[in-house]
């Protein structure tokens, strides 16, 4: 029997754009200009961006998604599950009902220090530990009631960072991952190897590119996280160190229909134009369109390319 053909599901995130949740990364380049970019890609399918960049009130941010034919995938949410966990509950019960208000699918959890930015990371203790496992499996149960999935995204200066970390985690919880190559790179664990490991434990996928000489500094701590990004950690897909070819294959093949977004952290100056990052963005969906075609999937509709 003919095995059916599914296209890749391609969807973007205004972090590419340089927008970010930290206070004072840099230049937020406004909400039309970010969308008007990734509608001139072909891209219909978008993340939200940090909560408060788009509108929150459901019916407007529909129809600002609508004026670019765009439909919402979810969003991320950098919460301390640690810590007063009845605040982290509250606030993904707001983002969740916002999400699901726009058709959106996933939530996209990371366990946040509480600080601003990913570049200082106090000890956790096992008490708060398990608080984090608890919480995120409550902040799972509520998403649900809004029919939205939830995963864990091992990230960089969060307290799911390192492989041994990611392995803790998907030993004590039953949340599945988002895998995003270049966190797991920095951090330590081969993306490639874990989604072979865990293929039944990927829920969500966030592409990128790295540069391993720079994630080495980054790793040893001779470079702080919003410096390497900076610096250029982040090239467009096909263009570092990661296989991203291996790495859609092999979750391809192990049955994953979920969204791979292109998400290519960077940092604008004050005159910094959305040039490089269309640019960047383009090339990505151009190699990522190449891998689906040698996978002998059909085009994807979501991204026009």
């Amino acid at each position: 029997m003919t095995q059916p053909r599914y296209p890749l599901r391609i969807a973007a995130a205004p972090i590419s754009w340089g927008v970010c949740e930290v206070p004072g990364w840099g230049h937020v380049l406004d909400a039309r200009t970010v969308l008007t970019e990734m509608a001139a890609l072909g891209i219909s399918a978008t993340e939200l961006g940090p909560p408060g960049y788009l509108p929150r009130n459901p019916a407007e941010l529909r129809s600002l998604l609508d004026d670019f034919d765009i439909t919402s995938v979810g969003g991320f949410l950098a919460l301390p599950l640690h810590r007063a966990p009845e605040r982290a509950i509250e606030t993904a019960r707001e983002n969740a009902a916002l999400f699901a208000a726009t058709g959106a699918e996933v939530v996209v959890l990371a366990a946040a220090t509480g600080l601003a930015g990913y570049d200082t990371r106090p000890a956790l203790s096992d008490e708060e530990w398990r608080t984090l496992i608890e919480t995120a499996a409550a902040i799972r149960d509520v998403a649900a009631e809004f029919g939205l999935r939830t995963t864990l995204h091992p990230h960089v200066g969060t307290y799911v960072e390192s492989e041994a970390e990611v392995d803790r985690f998907l030993v004590d919880s039953d949340l599945d991952l988002c895998l995003d190559t270049g966190h797991l790179l920095i951090g330590g664990t081969d993306p490639v190897r874990l989604a072979q490991r865990y293929p039944d434990r990927i829920g969500h996928i966030h592409l990128k590119d790295v540069r391993n000489a720079i994630a080495d500094r980054v790793r040893s701590g001779a470079m702080e996280y919003s410096d390497a990004v900076r610096r250029g950690i982040y090239v467009p897909l096909g263009e570092g160190d990661i296989d991203i070819e291996a790495l859609v294959r092999s979750v391809h093949a192990a049955g994953y229909r979920g969204w791979y977004v292109i998400e290519q952290d960077t940092a604008l100056r004050p005159d910094d134009s959305a040039a490089q990052p269309s640019r960047d963005a383009a090339r990505s969906l151009i190699h990522l369109a190449g891998i689906g075609a040698a996978l002998g999937s059909p085009r994807s509709p979501w991204a026009r390319i």
